[in-house]
């Protein structure tokens, strides 16, 4: 566990504040309670606004000497994303990922924070509102989901498969245009593509070995580092498109994970040629 950090404490924070303010709105939200921020299908509800507020109290209250770094705060003070790579220690939250799914009425949305140690993360949650459970991981400890009565699951990667056995998750809508075509053609290598326009579900769905790959162009701190660090404890391969690690003050570079090192060279020889 984090020294400073303690990752159940946080998890438990996350599952109170969707109990308080995400679940209440969800399917209740009136016209003014949906806003676009850069584009259409980038959306904030006052679900991602309150829940974000509740947790940055308690966590400054928990944790005074963090830097918390939520995706509604560095919306209102773009600043504050440059704090994270110098940080001592930080808390990055999504209070809503899958915000579009949620403001639309799908189940399918999660509550994401990691804990960030002098530039690496350390401790990764991903908790499920509809679900009522967490993928939890902590460096060096595994990845497991938890339930609340204290239940524990161990979570593993799938098996390597053929390339033309995979089934993944790849979101293309960053790419440019003209590298979106050629990847969406490449895709026809795999058995299947698909897109949840949830990280979050994405994620644990790779990490409970259920899918063979993900893959990812734009890179915000709230929406990979608990999923990275998830992914890897559980067994997988992950680096940006250059062959690179993964750092916590990234946001460009894309990235690609995998069930082990052969599948990501193979992956991003024949698939993702960017």
């Amino acid at each position: 566990m984090s020294s400073t950090i303690d990752t159940t404490t946080l998890a438990d924070l996350l599952r109170r504040a969707a109990k308080a303010e995400i679940l209440p709105r969800f399917r209740r939200l009136g016209s003014d309670d949906v806003r676009a921020k850069s584009e259409a299908t980038d959306l904030v509800t006052e679900a991602d606004l309150q829940a974000e507020r509740m947790i940055k109290a308690e966590a400054a209250a928990l944790w005074p000497d963090a830097v918390f770094v939520g995706e509604e705060s560095v919306a209102a003070d773009p600043a504050l994303l440059g704090k994270l790579e110098g940080a001592d220690l930080a808390v990055v939250v999504d209070p809503v990922d899958g915000t579009f799914n949620f403001a639309s009425g799908i189940p399918a949305f999660g509550v994401m924070a990691s804990v960030v140690a002098r530039g690496e993360t350390v401790a990764g949650i991903i908790y499920d509102p509809m679900g009522d459970d967490w993928a939890i991981a902590e460096k060096g400890g595994g990845a497991w989901l938890r339930r609340p009565g204290g239940e524990t699951e161990r979570l593993s990667v799938a098996a390597p498969v053929a390339l033309d056995q995979m089934v993944g998750m790849a979101s293309t809508g960053f790419l440019p245009k003209p590298k979106r075509g050629q990847i969406l053609a490449n895709l026809a290598k795999v058995r299947f593509l698909a897109n949840y326009r949830c990280a979050a579900h994405e994620y644990r769905a790779f990490a409970g070995g259920h899918v063979h790959y993900l893959m990812y162009n734009k890179l915000m701190p709230w929406d990979h580092l608990a999923g990275t660090l998830l992914s890897i404890e559980a067994g997988a391969y992950a680096a940006r498109f250059d062959g690179s690690p993964y750092l916590p003050h990234h946001i460009t570079g894309g990235l690609l994970i995998t069930p082990d090192r052969a599948s990501w060279e193979l992956l991003r020889r024949e698939v993702f040629t960017v």
